[in-house]
């Protein structure tokens, strides 16, 4: 897996410090065995109590975004509440499987605070579910990128994963 582009493309700003301190320490760490991009779209601004209908056009307006920056012949893993929950060893088999098969880029999609638009869901090689409680949106990009971190230290047989 070693040299494979990881790319995770965010819907929505990191505000918070502590989040973006999280991030900046797990990109560096992930620096030693990838290629990371990480890419910050914004999300669309809704009204206070938007319409379900608002909120589709809204979605549907990040995912044209969203593919803009997917590139060709990548592995796409959209991280959504009704996907299937991997441990992180099956997730690291999962993308060495992916990288073996020729896949040269991994490709994570976060969606805004009110999800993502089906049709991302739709050209997803894999829907990954990190829990189905709710977390914000922000967290769960702390928690991927420590998760790929993870993936990549279990696949050289590091003590990092117990």
């Amino acid at each position: 897996m070693k040299g494979i582009g990881v790319h995770i493309i965010c819907v929505g700003k990191l505000k918070e410090k502590f989040y973006a301190d999280a991030v900046a320490e797990y990109v560096k760490r992930l620096g030693a065995y990838c290629k990371l991009q990480l890419t910050e779209l914004p999300e669309e601004r809704l009204p206070a109590d938007p319409s379900r209908a608002q909120i589709d056009a809204a979605l549907e307006k990040e995912a044209q975004a969203v593919r803009g920056k997917i590139p060709k012949g990548a592995a796409v893993i959209a991280l959504c509440v009704e996907g299937t929950l991997l441990s992180s060893e099956k997730l690291a088999a999962k993308l060495e499987q992916w990288s073996a098969g020729g896949a040269s880029n991994l490709v994570f999609l976060i969606g805004s605070s009110y999800g993502m638009h089906p049709s991302l869901k739709d050209i997803a090689q894999l829907k990954l579910s990190m829990s189905p409680m709710t977390f914000p949106h922000h967290l769960a990009r702390v928690m991927l990128l420590e998760q790929v971190y993870r993936c990549f230290k279990i696949q050289e047989g590091s003590g990092y994963h117990k």
